[in-house]
Parts: structure tokens; sequence; C-alpha cells
């Protein structure tokens, strides 16, 4: 194909790809290839109690707090309300469960929203569930050394907060299984901890009913409604960690993620409303509504005696390290996701060969955690605003991620569909909950974002990086009048490493010779991937010959876009996994760069099985 003018005007290789090319390739043999994975490749080695445990540990360590919070605000009613948070809850496994059959990858509301949206709206989501997780360990980390100085005097908050941070790094440095074990101890004992203080108090309210009657009877200052709202607000706490699962599904067995959906439903069913009502026959609803810290541990020892409140601190410490240690495997999977997508830099995939952990990520996080403990100087009571808000619109997020995924990818398979009510409404009351928190403590809106524009303008730098590299390459280009030699080594290196970023190429399954398929193809390229180089890709079978007006259509779309050069390879044999396999190590490129169509009811492959092959139109 002759060089256009525009072309030869310009020296810069982003301004201008070159013109594509064709090729043929029908030598593949599809009939012994072994599915590599994209991500990380111990998948799919954790069960049903295992998974549970992780998350598990994050969603119940709720109990310690989320009654003293909801009864500030909601007085006696606080039971009733835990119990519509248990009714939302429950929407929201169908909301969960039918993303995570659709889409079973790891990155949660991440990887929803860059399946139906694009990767910039996606990378905003993901910065808000990575602050929901740095909060999350911090805060649980430093409220369970808390309980530790409640059980010995002598012990330092701040530096035993730091070893324990420290200790789960290490734990997720040896691995996800080893650390699962870890998470299914503490997950047994939390849960036999909390049957036990539900026995032993629910029978000490039967015998003594008189202060549960009493605070039962106790009218609320500010109204009814005024105490549904508010304490509904401070009750959504309550299911923090609900979206933990869906961060490391890849690491689930089959079958399991909808179980520890679930799970964590049943738990936080039967407990939170139980020992929000035990506490009103157990303790006065004045000291109930001064946020006790150690809240569990008074009704133990009022239940039965100090032995009990003892036991509750010591599952207490446990519990909420348990919580650490989800954050900890949680963002492991979602910067690791993003990292594949170039949201993030590509050292963070780097993997330890001893234990193939991904260990920059683990130790990141740690530093990362630590800086902010370092920074409120052991004060994490700051960063309960953020954490509030990170996780109320990451669940919101999810909800509308489920509703694009029914407009924009409603024939993509799945086992599981809730229905648009059931979405409508869990996302109507997640931002309720959202805007009474806000209502509560305005002055969290603002720390929040705070926070949150630092992440968003680390991953920002990683999608303006050619324009940043461009602007400094124009500026090194002036300074070069006076400095040549400086200037030109500069220069020489700062395009390399731009012509290193532009030349990932993508690949786009084209299933016809639609003009306007392509085209839409090329555009969704051209907004959301950093390249200048695409490969269309038709496969065809044996007797049969590409569509004849293909090669026409790219060369007429590939001169409507110079700055993005398409390739045309038709294919000889069967679209299988095998064959994207073979392609991809023909090709040299990676699968989660790779696009197909939406497939339909008929199409024989779900998209689990194409190892990482994204929708794109």
């Amino acid at each position: 194909m002759p060089e256009s003018t525009s072309a030869a005007e310009t020296d810069a290789s982003w301004e201008f790809a070159g013109w594509g090319q064709s090729s043929r390739i029908d030598d593949l043999d599809t009939s012994d290839v072994e599915i590599s994975r994209l991500d990380q490749a111990h998948k799919h080695t954790l069960g049903t109690l295992s998974s549970t445990a992780i998350c598990g540990n994050d969603i119940t360590s709720s109990c310690l707090y989320v009654s003293a919070l909801c009864a500030a605000q909601a007085g006696a009613y606080a039971p009733i309300v835990l119990g519509i948070v248990v009714a939302v809850l429950y929407l929201f496994r169908k909301v969960y469960a039918e993303v995570g059959s659709a889409l079973p990858l790891n990155g949660g509301t991440y990887t929803v929203l860059l399946n139906t949206t694009n990767k910039k709206l996606a990378a905003a989501a993901a910065c808000l569930t990575l602050l929901s997780y740095v909060a999350t360990a911090v805060i649980s980390a430093g409220e369970a050394m808390h309980y530790a100085h409640n059980l010995y005097a002598g012990l330092n908050v701040f530096w035993a907060t730091i070893g324990l941070l420290g200790f789960f790094a290490i734990l997720n440095l040896v691995g996800i299984s080893e650390s699962a074990v870890v998470a299914v101890v503490i997950f047994i004992f939390h849960m036999f901890t909390l049957s036990v203080l539900v026995i032993v108090g629910s029978y000490a309210v039967i015998q003594s009913p008189e202060l549960l009657s009493a605070n039962w009877q106790t009218p609320s200052p500010e109204g009814l409604m005024h105490a549904l709202f508010f304490g509904f607000a401070a009750a959504m706490l309550g299911i923090s960690g609900f979206e933990s699962s869906a961060n490391f599904i890849e690491e689930q067995k089959a079958g399991v993620f909808p179980k520890t959906l679930r799970n964590m439903w049943a738990a936080v069913a039967i407990f939170n409303p139980w020992i929000s009502l035990l506490a009103l026959g157990l303790l006065p609803l004045a000291h109930i509504q001064t946020v006790p810290p150690d809240l569990l541990a008074e009704m133990g020892t009022t239940a039965v005696g100090p032995w009990m409140g003892i036991w509750i601190s010591i599952d207490a410490v446990l519990v909420l390290s348990g919580a650490v240690l989800t954050s900890f495997v949680g963002v492991t999977g979602l910067m690791r996701r993003m990292s594949l997508d170039r949201c993030l830099p590509q050292m963070l995939l780097r993997e330890n060969k001893l234990r193939k952990t991904n260990h920059w990520i683990i130790l990141g996080f740690f530093f990362i955690s630590v800086s902010i403990l370092w920074a409120t100087s052991g004060a994490v009571e700051t960063l309960a605003g953020v954490y509030t808000i990170s996780f109320l619109s990451v669940m919101a997020l999810f909800a509308i991620g489920n509703m694009l995924l029914k407009v924009k990818r409603g024939r993509l398979p799945r086992a599981v569909k809730a229905s648009w009510p059931t979405v409508v409404i869990a996302l109507t009351a997640v931002l309720i909950g959202l805007a009474g928190n806000l209502m509560l403590d305005i002055d969290n809106l603002f720390l929040f974002l705070e926070y949150f524009l630092a992440s968003v303008a680390v991953v920002g730098v990683m999608f303006l990086r050619i324009q940043i590299m461009k602007v400094a390459l124009f500026v090194s280009r002036a300074i070069a009048e006076r400095i040549d030699r400086i200037s030109d080594a500069v220069y020489g290196a700062i395009r390399r490493k731009i012509d290193e970023v532009n030349s990932r190429v993508v690949v786009y399954f084209a299933k016809g010779d639609d003009p306007a398929e392509i085209n839409r193809a090329a555009l969704y390229v051209m907004e959301n991937e950093q390249t200048s180089h695409m490969k269309i890709v038709h496969v065809y079978a044996e007797g049969e010959e590409p569509p004849p007006k293909l090669a026409e259509h790219l060369q007429e779309i590939d001169h409507l876009y110079p700055n993005l050069r398409m390739d045309f390879v038709a294919v000889k044999g069967e679209f299988t996994p095998a064959l994207i396999e073979l392609l991809a190590e023909r090709l040299d490129v990676p699968k989660n760069y790779m696009f197909i169509g939406t497939p339909g009811d008929h199409f024989p492959h779900r998209i689990e099985e194409l190892g990482g092959v994204r929708l794109v139109l």
C-alpha cells in the first residue's frame, strides 16, 4: 500500500502507524493444545469452606460493631433495621450471582464495568475497591490490636498494628492456599464464639426480660422515621465485605462462588439482628448508644461472667485479623487483573520464583497501609468515613454493572438471573444508605475525595503516559537547541518507549465482512487501548474461503484511521479455545488483548473457556 502525504510529513511513529497488511494462517493444529491461563496459574483451588472463610471473616466481623452503630441512630428499633438490611443483602445475592456466572473473572466491579462500559470507568471503580481494601486492612488491624490491648495493657497498639499487617503480608507471600487455612481456623472459631454468645445471652434474657422490655419502650427522641432512616444507613456497614468474594472468584472451584454468597448472607441474617436484640436485653440502651468498642465482650461478661468477655475479646482479635487477610487476598486479585490490562504498572505482575506469588502487589499494599497508619498517627478512626463511602459506592456500581450487563450483554449465557425489580431495589437501598451516611457527617465526603483523587491520579498516569511522554518529548526537543547530545539521548529513549507501548498488538475476531462491525471494533480499540496495531482475524472452515469483501473493507477502514494499522489474518480451522491458544502463541498476543463480539445462546463455548478473551461490541 502506498504511503500517504500525511505519513510522509511526520517522523513520529505514533502519529502514523503504517498501512496494514494481509496474511493467511492455515497450519494450526489444535488437536493437542494445553490451554494456559491469562491470570495466575494456581486456579480454582479453594473450596466452599475456604472461600467462605476468607470473605466471611470480613463480613462477620461487622457483628463486633454494627449493633452499637445502628442502635446509636435507631435506638430500640436496631434489630428491625438490621433485619431490613438482611433483606437488602438477599437481593444482592442474585445481583452478584448473575454477574459471577456470566463473567467468572477476578476483579469484581472492575471486571463487570470493563466488559460493559470502557476501561477508564472500570479503572475509576477499581480505585474505589482499592480504597475500601486499604481502609479495611488498616482499620481492622488497628481495632484488633485495640482489643488485644484490653487483654494485655502493656501492648503498644501502633507497632502491634504494623506487626499484624506485616504478618499477613508474609502469609500471602507464602501463598493463598496456606492463607486460606488460617482463614478457616479463624472463621470456625468466630462462628463457634458467636453461637455460644447467642445461646448464653438468650438464656440470660429469658431469665430476666425486664431490661429488654424497658429498652424497647424507650421512645426515639427524633421520631420513628428519623430512627429508621439513619439507623438503616449505619446498619449498611453490617454487610461490608460481601463484595470480597467476587474479587478472587477465579481462585474458587466451580460452583463455589454462589455458595459463598449464600453462606455470608446466612451468617449476617442469623447473627446481626439476634445479637442486636440480645444487646437490648443485656445492657441499657443509653450505654449501647455510646458505641462502646467492646460491646460483645460486655454482653458476654453480663450474661455469664468475665471469662466470657475475655473469650470474646480473643475472638475479636482473631476475626479482625481475618479481615486483614481478606484485604490482602482481594487486593491481590484486583491489582493483578488491573496490571494485566495495563491500568497499573507491569512490574506488579512479577512473581517470586519460590511460591509464584505477586510479591510487588503484596509488599506495595503493605507499605501503603503502613504509610496511612503512620500519616494518621495510629488514629485509624479518621479512615472510617473513607471506608463507608468506598464500600457503599462499590456496591452501588456493582448493581449498575449488573444493569449494563443485562442491556449490553443480554445474550451472554449465565446460570443465574436477577430480575430488574431486584436490581433496582438493591441499588436504591444502597444509595439511601450512602445518602444517610453523608448526612450523618458530610466531612467524610471531603476526606474520601482526598484519598480517591490520589488513587485515581496513579491510575490516570497509566492512561495518560503516552501524552505525558509526548509533552516530555516536545520539551526535550526545545531544549535540544542548546543541549544537543543530552536532548538526542532523551528524545530517542522516550520515542522508543512510546513505540514500545504502541507496539502491543490487539486482535479482533470478525465473524463476517460487515464494515460497520469492523469500524466499531476499530473505534473501541482507539478509544480504550494504547496501541497502533490491530489484527482482524477471520476463522474459516476447511473447504471454505474468507468473505471476498472483507479485505477490501479492511483496506478502506485502514485508510480512515492513519494512526491505527489494521492487518488482516485469515485462519483455516474451527473457532475453539485451542485455536485461540495457538493463535496467541503464533501472533504473540496475550488473550486479554483479543476481542470478540457478544456471543449468543448458540455459541458453543462459555466466555471463561476462552482464557481471557474480552467482549468488545
